[in-house]
């Protein structure tokens, strides 16, 4: 997708917001999607049952399901399915980390061993499937047919989006278009998908529910280029997994294809002999980091977040004030200016 280009404008200039903080209104509600998920990972396989106690024993930043929950009650929902709505979105993101952490090679992630490093690759792809498949026949179960196809469709893009970065890594000739055709789907797809099927429960209008799609699109897009800038510039010991891992699977994120574009030749020459000789040293991660914020990439991709969060809060400002669009606007300022 192209992206959407703003004029230059900054967030409001405030503490940046803690998702405690931000979650105040609808905590009870993300509480009992814990619970669900807790009960969908226990199983009479004794096997899938601990591995489920350790993916959820912490419970991250929930985004999706607070998308979820926030959506339907900025449209007044009233019933209980968001929480069982949210639990499901949870479970295929859940699924597909697993899978990014086999492909990627994970060790760490939030600051404990990856599912395949303890486990082992197999098992993690056959656990990775099931959870995937879990969660489509539990949407089965509620009688929304337009959830189901909503759940299927992104499930598809999003491995869409992880087969077309895997088959593009290494390639310095990816372009900006090529990296946001694969955040879309990858990851901003998910985010729309759970603002759309909040909406879906508050019977929102074909308006309504197009701009929560949107909202959710953009503020997707802000927090996927925010994750890939924290892996070069972020602090190990707060993201819970290295940094540079991105780079060291051979994976080209914004940061990296802006200095290939304003680089020297011999500059250029330098990072891709750096990066071919994959586990990358401490030495080799200074001299890559140095390029890349000599020629203002990092500053280039911080401000690219910032036009697709800006953009998420003029959107969600067209619906009526109240508590929740507040939350959903907080969540725009959260997702660029977090550390982890």
């Amino acid at each position: 997708m192209t992206p959407i280009a703003l004029p230059p404008n900054h967030l409001k200039p405030k503490a940046w917001p803690q998702l405690k903080d931000i979650y105040t209104n609808i905590q009870p509600e993300l509480d009992l999607v814990e619970k669900r998920l807790r009960s969908y990972a226990s199983s009479s396989n004794q096997l899938i049952s601990e591995i489920g106690s350790y993916l959820f024993q912490k419970s991250g930043k929930r985004l999706r399901p607070a998308l979820v929950v926030l959506s339907s009650k900025l449209l007044d929902y009233e019933g209980s399915d968001h929480i069982f709505m949210s639990a499901l979105v949870e479970l295929i993101h859940t699924a597909s980390l697993i899978h990014d952490d086999i492909i990627d090679n994970s060790e760490r992630r939030r600051g404990n061993e990856t599912v395949h490093e303890r486990w082992g690759p197999n098992i993690t792809v056959l656990l990775g499937d099931y959870l995937y498949i879990k969660s489509i026949g539990l949407s089965l179960q509620a009688n929304y047919e337009r959830v189901n196809k909503i759940l299927t469709d992104v499930t598809t893009l999003m491995i869409e989006g992880e087969l077309t970065e895997y088959y593009l890594s290494g390639n310095f000739e990816i372009t900006e278009q090529d990296y946001f055709e694969i955040i879309d789907k990858k990851t901003a797809s998910l985010f729309s998908a759970s603002c759309q099927i909040g909406g879906i429960l508050g019977k929102a209008l074909p308006e309504e529910e197009q701009s929560l799609m949107d909202y959710g699109t953009n503020l997707g897009l802000a927090f996927q280029i925010i994750d890939d800038l924290l892996d070069i510039s972020g602090n190990e010991k707060i993201l819970g997994k290295p940094v540079l891992s991105d780079l060291n699977e051979g994976r080209i994120t914004l940061p990296l294809i802006y200095a290939i574009k304003k680089s020297s030749r011999a500059e250029r020459d330098r990072i891709s002999g750096l990066l071919q000789a994959k586990d990358l040293d401490s030495q080799a991660r200074s001299e890559i980091l140095e390029i890349v914020t000599a020629c203002g990439a990092l500053d280039y991709t911080a401000q690219r977040a910032e036009e697709f969060a800006l953009k998420s809060q003029e959107i969600i400002s067209r619906f009526p004030e109240s508590p929740h669009r507040e939350t959903l606007s907080q969540l725009s300022e959260f997702v660029i200016r977090r550390n982890r």
